[in-house]
């Protein structure tokens, strides 16, 4: 099976002093295509919003190339595109009850495929409004080990769709370069077996556990840091001075970086587990329906799970590893050795089975289960081996196998557990 990688790398360009204003112009054009997009496709809360590219394209395409004069008709088109699918999740949000605008573009930032940008290894030929203009790439002096290195000098990879972005304190034009390519690797869905490394999130103590038994990161050090962030800003605010102001837009959204920064740390922990274990499967909790359990003034904790999440796959991707979710009820509160279902098991951070007398970290506890229930659902057939084909998750110390005649803390304790061929588990390791 064919797997499709992307990796995007940010590499400054070498942009002539004479061209400038010409990338500035492009860039203007550009957004307001989208905006223009936007005003169109925005119905809310009259009518329908328009997320069609093409039912936008064939309304408004002909105006925006005449109104926008020499840009490019690609250019264009992705401008129409950006803004649709852009509506497209504002609609999502709607649907799910949350308050959302109409998009509005005013930053530089141009989608270029290869229609209006022509990609070099070491330089690219970009489409703007007074022609083409030239940027060599400004590359590390030894790129070996780096993202440059890795991706966008490596002959395996081939340029995608991508970016150009300007950062105004530097004055400086960036390519978010999209590097493609495709790995033969054989698909877990096929597989005689899979291996499952469970992950159980959390807002407090420690970011992620996972079934092995490794603890991630520290969730209670990323609110710290995200409070403090926010007290300076709001600060800054209250300030009202010029200088104020300025620092307030200066430091812009640099805790929104360092969180970023600090979870793909986290999420590379988490894959090279994976891969030490041999896993197949890394599971999630299902983010949608913990969502009712996260209160309003945790909406931060929603970002992180999903951004953490988005990172892991992002990763796994290119090792072959599937992440999926599961159904998150009764993790917490269900015994991974006998299948104990209790709300007074669980006593913060530490889980005592009122039943078997299993004692173990809570959160170690869970990330069996949430391990468990996506090797359960691979075993009977949802996602992967059919027939007797098996199943295994990844333990603390050896592995647990699941299959279709034995597994035995399945045991018909709870509405997810039951089965009626009554499966069993065994353990192998300790």
């Amino acid at each position: 099976m064919a797997w499709e990688v992307t990796r995007t790398v940010r590499v400054r360009l070498d942009v002539p002093d004479d061209r400038k204003s010409d990338l500035h112009a492009t860039n203007s054009k550009f957004q307001y295509c989208a905006n223009r997009t936007a005003d169109w496709a925005w119905r809310y809360p009259d009518e329908d919003c328009v997320t069609s590219k093409s039912e936008a394209e064939a309304a408004i395409y002909d105006e925006l190339r005449h109104e926008t004069d020499r840009l490019h008709a690609n250019l264009v088109q992705k401008a129409i595109k950006r803004a649709t699918d852009d509506i497209s999740n504002c609609v999502d949000r709607l649907a799910e009850g949350e308050n959302t605008s109409k998009p509005h573009y005013d930053t530089f930032s141009i989608v270029y495929d290869k229609r209006a940008a022509t990609y070099y290894r070491d330089k690219v030929s970009l489409a703007t409004v007074n022609g083409r203009v030239e940027c060599e790439y400004d590359l590390p002096e030894n790129p070996e080990g780096t993202p440059h290195g890795q991706y966008l000098l490596n002959e395996d990879y081939s340029f995608s769709t991508s970016t150009i972005h300007y950062d105004g304190e530097s004055d400086k034009f960036y390519l978010h370069a999209a590097m493609e390519r495709e790995l033969d690797v054989a698909s877990p869905e096929k597989a005689e077996d899979s291996s499952v490394l469970g992950v159980d999130c959390n807002v407090d103590d420690h970011i992620a556990v996972t079934s092995t038994g490794r603890f991630v990161g520290n969730a209670d050090y990323l609110n710290h840091q995200r409070r403090e962030f926010e007290k300076r800003r709001a600060s800054l605010q209250q300030t009202g001075t010029r200088s104020a102001h300025l620092t307030y837009h200066r430091i812009g959204d640099r805790f929104g970086r360092w969180s970023e920064d600090y979870l793909h740390r986290c999420s590379k922990q988490l894959v090279a587990e994976a891969k030490r274990h041999g896993c197949t499967h890394i599971a999630f909790e299902d983010l949608e329906q913990i969502r009712e359990r996260i209160s309003d003034g945790k909406k931060f904790q929603q970002w992180a799970f999903r951004a953490l999440q988005e990172q892991v796959a992002y990763k796994a991707e290119e090792h072959g590893i599937v992440v999926e979710t599961v159904e998150p009820s009764y993790t917490s509160q269900q015994c991974s050795k006998c299948g104990c279902t209790l709300e007074e098991n669980r006593d913060g951070q530490h889980f005592a089975c009122l039943d078997c007398s299993y004692s173990v970290n809570a959160d170690y506890n869970a990330a069996k289960n949430v391990a468990r229930k996506l090797a359960v659902k691979l075993q009977r057939g949802q996602k992967s081996p059919a027939g007797g084909a098996f199943c295994q998750y990844a333990l603390k110390s050896g592995i647990m196998t699941v299959n279709a005649t034995d597994v035995a803390s399945d045991t018909p304790v709870s509405a997810e557990r039951e089965s009626t061929d009554k499966p069993k588990t065994s353990a192998v390791g300790s």
